[in-house]
């Protein structure tokens, strides 16, 4: 199973979960601090769909923006 729309080609992406700690300035601290940046993954939501292609009928895994819009009809 791909990680990527079949439609759109939304796929994964690596971005960072930053870890702050200390007591923001505007409640009276000194602010926050980077305490630690860990590395992650973002996925797409997709589902699998049945959907009419030009081929005929076929399972395609497509993004739930993509279903919203009515990028794919639906077989």
């Amino acid at each position: 199973m791909s990680r990527m729309c079949d439609i759109c080609g939304k796929h994964k992406v690596v971005g960072g979960s930053v870890t702050r700690r200390g007591l923001a300035k505007k409640k009276g601290g000194i602010g926050m601090h980077v305490v630690k940046n860990v590395k992650r993954t973002f996925l797409p939501n997709l589902q699998p769909v049945r959907a009419k292609t030009a081929k005929g009928t076929q399972r395609l895994m497509v993004c739930t923006a993509c279903i919203r819009s009515n990028r794919v009809v639906k077989a």
